[in-house]
């Protein structure tokens, strides 16, 4: 029995009074939130359900109205139950942008989520919202879930102290990297599951309710260097060079050059993906969900390509060309 649809059904009938309605899942995500379509008297809305012990869905409510405040196209809370982790929201749509990218449509598609992304990051900076810091330490627990998940409980390796300190040394020089760029707002996820198709103001954005203060470049690497779909490399090369020369004027670089800039989106992939590799297993041996394990292949892929193009990093790629892919 489900008993959270139970209590889900109570509060449409009895506190919201909706008419007949229609409920149908959504999506899902990595979390453990879940979101219903419900359809009633001609209009189509989405129910996010966010157990109270597990999620809290008042950064959700707070930060919507920030991005909204700055331009982006993002659910509208209709009506909320925090006590009980229940949402009504402005439906977006079912079109992911993963489903609708191809050759033809890459241009249109990426040129709106870059432009929706430049208003996110220079509206920020002139806005009150004051979000949590992309702290060194939440850098260091991040990567620590590809050591901990992948090589350890996946692969079930275990490195000697002289491979321990070439993995450490490299966290380190990823976190300067991403300490060492200027701070904006940063979505978190901001990827091809996570922005919609919409007809007008495109793109609709999903899932920002961990947004943090964080370095200029993770966005981007998150949405051109993502880990359900991947790009040629100089396609990728241009998008970043014409995003800089985008922002370089409305957003403080700190004097960065776009070699410079393109070097942080770098190293900046590098840590994002390492986390996300060990999300993707988590996902699959704690929470069940073994989907996500097929994403591994390209998001290493990324790892691997930018490890062999940086000195700095030529010891960790020895050592997952060796240990991993040996």
């Amino acid at each position: 029995m489900d008993v959270r649809l139970q209590q889900l059904h109570h509060w449409l009938q009895h506190t919201l009074t909706l008419p007949n309605y229609t409920l149908a899942p959504a999506s899902s995500d990595a979390s453990f939130r879940r979101y219903f379509r419900i359809q009633y008297a001609g209009c189509s809305q989405i129910v996010m359900d966010a157990p109270p012990a597990h999620e809290d869905c008042r950064p959700f409510i707070t930060i919507a109205t920030a991005f909204k405040a700055v331009g982006l196209h993002v659910p509208e809370v209709l009506a909320q139950n925090l006590d009980a982790g229940f949402l009504l929201l402005t439906d977006l749509g079912s079109q992911q942008y993963l489903g609708a990218l191809n050759a033809r449509s890459v241009t249109t598609l990426y040129g709106d989520a870059l432009a929706a992304l430049a208003r996110l990051q220079i509206g920020g900076q002139r806005a009150p919202l004051l979000l949590p810091g992309y702290d060194r330490a939440l850098l260091q627990r991040e990567m620590a879930l590809f050591s901990d998940w992948f090589l350890e409980r996946h692969l079930g390796l275990t490195l000697t102290p002289a491979e321990q300190g070439v993995l450490q040394g490299t966290f380190d020089r990823l976190i300067e990297s991403a300490l060492e760029q200027p701070t904006v707002w940063v979505h978190r996820d901001y990827h091809s599951r996570n922005l919609m198709v919409c007809d007008h103001h495109n793109p609709g954005v999903l899932d920002f309710q961990d947004a943090v203060m964080g370095p200029i470049t993770y966005d981007l690497v998150s949405l051109l260097r993502d880990c359900y779909i991947a790009w040629p490399a100089a396609r990728v090369e241009q998008w970043v060079g014409e995003y800089y020369d985008r922002i370089k004027g409305e957003v403080d670089l700190n004097g960065a050059s776009r070699a410079d800039f393109v070097r942080w989106f770098d190293l900046m992939g590098v840590q994002r993906h390492l986390k996300a590799i060990g999300i993707f297993v988590r996902l699959h041996l704690r929470d069940g969900k073994p989907g996500y394990l097929n994403d591994i292949p390209r998001t290493l892929g990324y790892v691997r390509e930018v490890a062999q193009r940086y000195e700095e990093l030529t010891p960790f790629y020895r050592l997952i060309q060796e240990r991993v892919c040996g």
